[in-house]
């Protein structure tokens, strides 16, 4: 009996969140927008409940013991819910990208055909943990006149609670429909496998988090699937880099923020930068807290550090952990990296142009840097405003996912009588 009240339940929301969407759909800029500030407004004003809420979840997940990146991703502070709240005001400055002409033209018939831009409808969430997501999703979807169902996990439910309360209440200051953003409470994996089944009631899938879950999602999903990847990213530091800049840039992408996507886990060297650099390179890490895996030619050079390998060089650590690897050439980095990498973000250090021509030229990943850290593959970072993910497929979307990235299309054709012979 219990299990079929979930199953109602589920199916519920997914209605709610349908009939939602057409409303949502037909509202205008300003009434997004003044959605948008409300919430943002809310989320300063209930600081104290999400905080609190969310220290229920971070506490259970310490004794489940959850690892020290996991704990980061869980863990909401004034300062993070602050720039959750900027986000959202941000979005209100940002063009609403909904029924906009793409293109016009005349076919020698006489028919008038326009291609305009329109709402997905139901956007289906499947995240874990990072309950910043919460926000960043319902106000992206908001802004792009979705509807928008949220189905995180069980170790951030209580923050995840809070949030759509909160943003639920805004909605409906705002006179828009609350049920706009539906959460799936039941956190059990059978009641997410008939989530991701949902036709007819959710029109795309968006997964966010481990590569076990993207995987878990693409496998068992009926409804479309925007693939988000794991970022298995890469630095690569050329013979030509300027050591402190390169230095700089290593300890940023893997030590700002080691527990997210675009942090970097492979450092790439070229033999001869790293023959003149490498105690530099390693030293500054390991000052930082960074555990270094040293690519095994370099072992007996470095005979405290543990060796890489195979396993290492696939790893997405998520954590103060960095392999490193030595090559003797741009060439070797790039082979490297299309082999291992994620198509996520990945970054070259370098002087030499033609290197760095040919490196944004093979390496395949959705975003590539050159003397900058992979830190910046963020849809607030781009000036989105916010990011429903970070798309690593090549249809529809890539890279950090915006607005756009939640639109479809609609044809308009106008005749005069037309038929077709």
């Amino acid at each position: 009996m219990n299990q079929k009240i979930k199953a109602d339940d589920l199916l519920s929301k997914g209605r709610k969140a349908k009939n939602a969407s057409q409303a949502l759909a037909a509202a205008s800029s300003d009434q997004k927008n003044t959605a948008l500030l409300e919430i943002a407004a809310n989320l300063r004003r209930q600081s104290g409940k999400i905080l609190s809420a969310n220290a229920q979840d971070v506490q259970a997940a310490k004794k489940a013991g959850t690892t020290d990146a996991l704990i980061d991703r869980l863990t909401l502070t004034d300062d993070r819910l602050s720039s959750m709240a900027d986000a959202l005001v941000h979005l209100t400055k940002l063009k609403d990208p909904i029924g906009n002409c793409l293109t016009t033209w005349t076919r020698p018939n006489g028919l008038r055909i326009r291609k305009i831009s329109v709402p997905l409808g139901v956007v289906g969430m499947v995240y874990e943990a990072r309950p910043n997501v919460t926000t960043d999703a319902a106000g992206l979807c908001l802004k792009t006149g979705n509807a928008v169902f949220l189905r995180g996990s069980g170790s951030a439910l209580n923050a995840n609670k809070a949030l759509v309360s909160v943003i639920q209440e805004a909605l409906t200051a705002a006179h828009l429909p609350a049920d706009g953003v539906q959460l799936l409470e039941d956190t059990r994996h059978e009641t997410a496998d008939r989530f991701f089944r949902l036709n007819g009631l959710i029109d795309v899938l968006i997964p966010r988090g481990s590569k076990r879950l993207i995987r878990n999602v693409i496998e068992k999903a009926s409804v479309p699937v925007i693939e988000t990847g794991a970022g298995n990213c890469h630095l690569f530091i050329d013979r030509s880099a300027k050591p402190e800049m390169a230095i700089s840039i290593a300890l940023n992408a893997k030590v700002q923020r080691p527990s997210v996507c675009n942090a970097i886990e492979t450092i790439i060297v070229e033999r001869n930068w790293f023959n003149l650099h490498g105690h530099d390179l390693i030293d500054a890490l390991q000052v930082a807290g960074v555990t270094c895996r040293i690519d095994p030619e370099a072992a007996d050079q470095y005979p405290e550090l543990r060796a890489a390998t195979e396993d290492d060089w696939k790893t997405e650590y998520l954590d103060k952990i960095v392999a490193i690897k030595i090559v003797g050439s741009t060439d070797e980095a790039i082979t490297h990296i299309n082999r291992y990498g994620t198509e996520h973000s990945e970054s070259i250090v370098s002087e030499t142009p033609e290197h760095v021509a040919h490196f944004f030229k093979y390496v395949d990943a959705s975003t590539l840097y050159h003397n900058a850290s992979t830190r910046f593959t963020d849809g607030e970072e781009f000036g989105f405003g916010a990011e429903i993910g970070i798309s690593t497929q090549k249809l529809h979307a890539r890279g950090p996912m915006g607005l756009d990235a939640l639109t479809s299309i609609k044809y308009l054709v106008e005749g005069d009588g037309q038929i077709r012979e």
